[in-house]
């Protein structure tokens, strides 16, 4: 059955032409001619998500429908919506996309050929089509021909859904997925995170039901296969953190973990660009060329960007074919992790920039989650915000988190993993008074833990907190490894350490049951 055929068959009328699988010079035309975008003096294209310059997690629903109603985890999270809501949300979806000349792309989720998924994305925009080629992993041309979806996902931004206050929606944007039926519908968002963000919940649902961990983190591997992962939420810098000239790099945002190791589900990269310096982030500067798709930059009429300006949105992104990063691991994939590393940008100033963690805090901090959201990830948030997200990303999670949390605590037990905690956020002060952390300084955290010297070193504990810290680090000013020192008013800092502390252990408070209690493990007030 062609393509046309297929769209046909589910329920788009009339179609002028598909574009199928276009290569990047074919892409880069479609949209040049479109007039989608513009040339940027880096050969690239750029374009405008809209109003939505972020993900609308208010607006995601599943299908309350078995079996997978018994699994999901329903909540502020996974919205439920009805069998009828959503075929009248997929009609309307497929009235727009009716008429008009498609784009279709094809591609895998998941560089695991014991756990990939091929995934079908239909749009009516050329760059969307642009940005799955960029994101998943691209078939070969004899997978091509024998390609079929395992997924589907219908993006129809152009749509309007005038009837969400009477089906009890939360706006005129919707992001909905049928598990039963492998199908997910986007409407009303142009926003390129929804498709990569939206496969990725998915896999979060198959993956655990398979005994495999579905993960929001970056990771790379050494010389001597030693593997390490980042976990942490959109800003936190898994992507810069994880992209070193020194290590190979697995992927920058989304993998999986089974019984031979850790795997890629993407084959891109999809980094923050605001305030991007070539000095301080060369790879991902030099990545920005021919192929990858900037977002919301704002460029002048010579095509130059000013990646300063955050007059659009402080979320400006790019995405890339993670070839595009010279030091790459060319099969995604790789052994068991060797270190973990959680990512927290901490809003308040109170937590070090590095500590070390046993297996039973590793648990907690995992569970907790603790960051902040950072200016214009999602919608309605324009400075960071404190805030605790499960698993480093409770937004992509369908199941309970405590699902996640067992299945990593079980491998972290099998493969004696160290885990670590590590503020990329702020020092001296909360944000408004102190100061970002440093990226040089991270990095040299980051590198003492990979090269192992940070076990040299001299550790003290925290107070309240009960973290295990050094007290010298090299290149890392003594100073910052302590909090409480780089502050002016010390008794300030104490009262916003316990202020800090007493939200840990509000929030921890959902996740203690009589099987399981790791409280013990956080913070003591």
């Amino acid at each position: 059955m062609s393509v046309i055929e297929e769209l046909k068959k589910s329920g788009i009328q009339n179609v002028k032409k598909v574009f199928h699988n276009l290569d990047y010079d074919e892409l880069y035309n479609h949209e040049i001619q479109n007039h989608e975008g513009c040339v940027t003096d880096s050969g690239c294209v750029s374009v405008d998500t809209g109003i939505f310059t972020g993900r609308s997690p208010k607006d995601k629903y599943f299908v309350d429908q078995p079996p997978s109603n018994k699994y999901i985890a329903w909540g502020d999270i996974n919205h439920p919506i009805s069998k009828e809501v959503f075929d009248k949300l997929f009609e309307k979806a497929k009235k727009e996309l009716s008429g008009k000349e498609l784009y279709v792309q094809d591609a895998f989720c998941g560089a695991s050929d014991n756990s990939k998924k091929s995934i079908r994305v239909i749009a009516e925009i050329a760059w969307q089509a642009h940005f799955v080629k960029n994101m998943f992993i691209r078939p070969t041309k004899d997978e091509l021909e024998n390609f079929k979806p395992d997924f589907t996902l219908y993006v129809a931004s152009k749509v309007t859904n005038d009837e969400w206050k009477e089906q009890g929606l939360n706006s005129e944007v919707f992001v909905v997925f049928n598990v039963e039926e492998n199908i997910a519908v986007i409407g009303g968002t142009w926003y390129g995170g929804e498709i990569k963000k939206g496969v990725f919940s998915m896999m979060n649902y198959w993956l655990p039901l398979e005994g495999k961990l579905g993960m929001h983190c970056s990771a790379n591997v050494g010389k001597d296969d030693d593997v390490a992962l980042f976990f942490g939420l959109s800003g936190t810098g898994k992507t810069t953190l994880s992209t070193d000239p020194n290590r190979a790099l697995i992927g920058d945002d989304e993998h999986g973990w089974d019984d031979e190791g850790v795997f890629n589900f993407e084959g891109g990269c999809y980094a923050k660009v605001i305030d991007l310096d070539p000095s301080s982030e060369p790879e991902i500067y030099a990545a920005i060329k021919r192929d990858a798709l900037l977002e919301n930059v704002v460029v002048d009429e010579n095509g130059h960007v000013d990646y300063a300006d955050k007059s659009k949105t402080e979320n400006t992104r790019v995405s890339y074919p993670i070839y595009h990063i010279e030091n790459h691991c060319s099969t995604l994939q790789a052994g068991h992790p060797k270190n973990i590393i959680f990512l927290t940008a901490d809003a308040f100033g109170v937590l070090p920039p590095v500590s070390k963690l046993t297996k039973e805090q590793a648990m907690y901090y995992f569970l907790s989650g603790y960051t902040a959201k950072v200016a214009g990830t999602e919608r309605g948030i324009t400075e960071p915000v404190a805030t605790f997200s499960s698993c480093f990303g409770e937004p992509f999670l369908p199941l309970h988190p405590t699902v996640y949390a067992k299945l990593l605590g079980k491998k972290i037990d099998e493969h004696k993993v160290n885990v670590y905690l590590v503020n990329t956020g702020w020092s001296g002060g909360a944000y408004g008074v102190g100061k970002r952390m440093s990226i040089k300084a991270t990095r040299n955290c980051i590198n003492a833990i990979l090269d192992g010297s940070i076990n040299d070193s001299e550790f003290e504990t925290m107070p309240v907190f009960n973290l295990s810290i050094p007290k010298s680090l090299k290149g890392v000013d003594n100073n910052i490894l302590n909090p409480r020192n780089t502050w002016a008013d010390k008794k300030k800092y104490d009262e916003t350490r316990d202020k800090l502390a007493s939200m840990f252990v509000k929030n921890f408070k959902k996740y203690i049951t009589k099987e399981s209690d790791f409280s013990k493990y956080g913070p003591k007030i």
